[in-house]
């Protein structure tokens, strides 16, 4: 029998500025060397989220203009999605859907745009400035290092029970501040890594890919995930930071 997972593509056809569909091309990509399927859905506006229908969620960037037009609808799915969250379902949400999360977000014109306070953060602004650059990260729990690029005018502060996915050692992370950059809330996560992040952390890709198999499927072996080569785009870290390794 074909084992399938389904992914909600999260407002897809708006959330989707830098390329986020890539993330779900990887998951698929690593389900299918071990046997399983995927199928992913767009849920968009005016369409019901059934928080037991999915095994992964990805929720993508947008500009203000997009968070904009989907904050009030996404508020009408706050308690599906909530539901799904505290039950355990595997999301990942970059840039703006990671704000969106939180209770709110403050526009890069002043615009305060609610999110759905799922997740106990919130996201500032800042007066004509971004962060944009290269960004390294040290996952501490896993011991693991992931590669990314950032560009964002947020300055996001984590709230209760959040952990961080990782401690800046390069770039600025949630807010230049404290050292942190995205979040860890039971199976959700965020950040603000574009690249698509999976794409350059299969690692962090396979772990999301096991989760959800464990959570679907709970008699499949595990190590078969855990023992697929990385496929990544080819980098190094340095002490100048990011490199790419010519093939």
């Amino acid at each position: 029998m074909t084992q399938t997972l389904r992914i909600c593509h999260l407002y897809g056809n708006l959330m989707n500025t830098y390329g986020d569909l890539g993330n779900i091309l990887v998951l698929d990509y690593y389900a299918k060397k071990v046997g399983i399927q995927t199928e992913t859905e767009v849920i968009s506006i005016g369409q019901d989220f059934d928080a037991s229908r999915y095994d992964i969620v990805l929720f993508g960037g947008g500009q203000d203009f997009e968070q904009k037009i989907i904050s009030k609808d996404l508020n009408d799915k706050k308690a599906a999605l909530t539901e799904y969250i505290e039950n355990g379902g595997v999301m990942l949400a970059i840039c703006g859907g990671y704000q969106l999360l939180g209770h709110y977000y403050i526009g890069a014109n002043g615009d305060k745009i609610p999110g759905i306070g799922a997740l106990d953060h919130y996201t500032l602004s800042q007066d004509n400035n971004r962060f944009i650059g290269d960004i390294v990260i040290e996952n501490r729990e896993f011991n693991e290092t992931y590669l990314g690029f950032e560009n964002h005018n947020g300055r996001t502060f984590l709230g209760k029970d959040e952990k961080p996915l990782g401690y800046i050692k390069r770039g600025h992370g949630n807010n230049g501040d404290d050292g942190t950059e995205g979040c860890v809330y039971k199976n959700t996560f965020g950040s603000y890594f574009h690249g698509p992040i999976l794409t350059h952390n299969g690692v962090l890709a396979k772990r999301l890919l096991s989760i959800a198999v464990s959570r679907r499927f709970p008699e499949f072996d595990l190590q078969q995930i855990a023992d697929l080569p990385l496929e990544e785009s080819r980098y190094q870290v340095d002490a100048a930071g990011v490199k790419r390794v010519q093939n």
